[in-house]
């Protein structure tokens, strides 16, 4: 951003008089720090900013504009649907914008292209976005009897002030928003329809079901072209398709919507992922408990969970001893009723106490996304009951075993997020301000205090304290929420948590709330992606197949097979009366990293040839030696596979094939 000073009327003439270059490049500008319309008058003295393509807003802008163009180009090939909510998406790695929309009939995928050319001739045009500023009572007027338009009345009834703004785009298109916009249409250069999905107007099952239209845009079109690429990969990793396939989860409508089943090897793959982190988590000093999926409903009151999370939690469940109780949304209130089980000494701190911790939230039937976004899901939930003299140590130690876990997985780029208060709405949140600017300023501090780069994020604090939120990069440059790691100084006081300090005196504990994984089911989800399904040697349930070529091969195969699984190697052999081609086919749309081909050769001289998943056939070697090499990758939990280590030896057989 490049700052000017000057005295005309409008930001973009206070820029042009200035700088023309520069204001020829600028989308919208800061008045007084304030973001606004290019149009938008300039006060004597005031600062003026250009917002351009290298603006940390300005694709957010970029992309609401889009969202308008859409919106009005629908009007014209669509007349008399009418319109809900069109934001920028900022932080989905899938999307860059959406439109919700009532039509009078459905639109079908085969629209989109229609829309799309619609909203291409509304570039050519190069239509001005028209900021209106009139009374709430003028603008509700407009949408009532002009616009017909009651769900953007109500939207209007809820905006405060005397004052408020709507922008015209075109002869149809009329849109209740605050803005910034883009000046004109022809500023958009590159964009793109996506997909339709169906959408509850505000979230509300019980209302008006609604049309989405998502699609994206970027200020270049080789941007565009990287992103579409990226998508394409991306299908060919959906966990959606993958994780039925190879057997990992599955959903039933007779057991309900976002309710996982886990199938044998995703159950298998979840173990090992539970055992690492189970046994960092002991390494590291933490106590694992199990406790109850339900509480009762008095626990959700005095938790604050009753009153600030009401609508993400499963209604009550009566009892016969007049008792209510609930699914449990949170672990916390129950590693609470842990803590206060004995009395603890200043010496007892921390007290790191850890759990597979399954809960249930009640997610809207409509935005369910695989593994994503689930009803029931297990969390490997901790809470760290702490001194205030051990805050600092303690977050370092929880941020070394996230990054240490992460990088396990081939997570090496994580963005970091600071989590904060909304200051315009603090009703919302849980417990005194001051608490919350001491929780805050120590998280802060925290990532300070590592050098740590990081996005601060207002309003996106859990209602009972701040956190931090990693985001991960994953194979294909998309990034994913995962960890948590957040400070609570309003539950010890809720639940009058105490210890007896070195003065002999009571003294209220800090708690540290985090979460690794974040879920075993939103984890997977992401691992199937970023792994493309070919899970690393130590997590995938068949680390091996041995395939004879010919049924007088069979008992070697399995004496084979016998050996490399008393070694300690997970192994099974196919001997069905199928061509080598096939077999090794079948094999890798399984994805099992090694297959071991068996002939003549490999029998008479006790070999295996390999063909590794990743690098292809890497010659014949002794099972022995196939043994050592497969178990120094899970014991290591290696991403890697198998490479050729010397030339190929002479028993390495002519009979391996390569498949078509």
């Amino acid at each position: 951003m490049e700052e000017v000073q000057n005295v005309v009327s409008s930001a973009a003439d206070r820029l042009k008089a200035v700088d023309p270059k520069l204001a020829k490049r600028a989308l919208a500008a800061r008045v007084n720090g304030q973001l606004v319309d290019l149009t938008s008058s300039a006060p004597e003295g005031a600062s003026v900013e250009a917002i351009t393509t290298d603006s940390p807003e300005a694709l957010e802008i970029y992309r609401h504009s889009t969202a308008h163009l859409l919106a009005a180009a629908v009007l014209e090939h669509f007349p008399g649907t009418k319109l809900g909510v069109g934001p920028a998406l900022m932080e989905d790695p899938n999307y860059g914008f959406y439109y919700d929309f009532l039509p009078d009939r459905p639109f079908t995928p085969e629209d989109l292209d229609s829309i799309e050319k619609k909203m291409r001739e509304l570039v050519k045009r190069n239509l001005r976005y028209e900021r209106v500023e009139m009374s709430k009572a003028e603008m509700l007027r407009l949408f009532a009897e002009e616009v017909d338009d009651k769900l953007k009345c109500e939207l209007i009834e809820e905006k405060g002030g005397d004052v408020v703004s709507a922008y015209r785009l075109g002869d149809q298109f009329i849109d209740f928003c605050l803005g910034p916009h883009l000046p004109l249409t022809s500023k958009i250069k590159a964009f793109k329809l996506l997909s339709l999905a169906g959408a509850y107007w505000r979230g509300d099952e019980h209302r008006e079901q609604m049309q989405r239209i998502y699609g994206t845009a970027f200020f270049e079109q080789d941007e565009l072209d990287r992103f579409l690429k990226q998508r394409e990969e991306a299908k060919k990793r959906d966990h959606r398709r993958l994780g039925p396939e190879l057997g990992i989860f599955a959903f039933s409508e007779n057991v309900g919507p976002n309710l996982v089943l886990w199938l044998p090897n995703g159950a298998f793959i979840r173990r090992q992922m539970e055992d690492f982190i189970y046994h960092l988590q002991y390494d590291a000093g933490y106590q694992h408990v199990y406790t109850p999926q339900i509480g009762s409903s008095a626990l959700w009151e005095k938790s604050g969970h009753t009153k600030h999370y009401r609508s993400d939690m499963f209604p009550e469940m009566d009892c016969e001893d007049g008792a209510a109780y609930q699914l449990r949304p949170m672990n916390c209130p129950f590693h609470v009723e842990v803590y206060r089980t004995s009395q603890r000494s200043y010496r007892d701190l921390p007290l790191r106490i850890a759990e597979m911790g399954t809960v249930y939230r009640y997610e809207r039937s409509g935005v369910q996304h695989g593994l994503l976004r689930v009803r029931g899901f297990t969390q490997d939930d901790a809470h760290l009951f702490i001194r205030a003299d051990q805050l600092e140590e303690e977050m370092d130690a929880v941020w070394n075993l996230a990054g240490q876990m992460l990088a396990v997985y081939g997570f090496d780029q994580v963005h970091v997020e600071l989590s904060l208060r909304d200051p315009n709405d603090l009703e919302k949140y849980l417990g005194d301000p001051a608490v919350w600017d001491q929780a805050e300023a120590a998280l802060a501090a925290a990532l300070d205090k590592n050098g740590v780069v990081y996005k601060r994020m207002e309003g996106e604090a859990a209602f009972y304290g701040p956190k931090i939120d990693l985001k991960v990069v994953d194979a294909i440059g998309r990034m994913w929420q995962l960890s948590t790691i957040q400070l609570d100084f309003n539950l010890p006081n809720r639940f009058d948590l105490e210890y007896i300090g070195e003065d002999n005196r009571p003294h209220r504990p800090i708690m540290i709330h985090r979460a690794i994984y974040g879920s075993f089911e939103r984890f997977m989800g992401v691992l199937i992606e970023h792994f493309a399904g070919h899970f690393p040697v130590w997590l995938t349930p068949v680390q091996a197949r041995v395939l004879p070529i010919s049924d007088r091969h069979n008992d070697y195969a399995n004496s084979v097979t016998a050996e490399l699984r008393a070694a300690g190697l997970r192994v099974e052999s196919d001997l069905r009366s199928e061509t080598m081609k096939s077999k090794i086919r079948d094999a890798q749309m399984k994805k099992i990293p090694f297959m071991l081909v068996v002939g003549d050769r490999e029998v008479e001289e006790r070999l295996v040839a390999v063909r590794d998943r990743k690098n292809g056939d890497i010659g014949s070697m002794p099972v022995n030696v196939f043994a050592e090499r497969a178990l120094d990758l899970a014991r290591t939990r290696s991403r890697d596979g198998l490479s050729r280590e010397a030339e190929p030896s002479e028993a390495q057989s002519a009979e391996v094939p390569t498949p078509a």
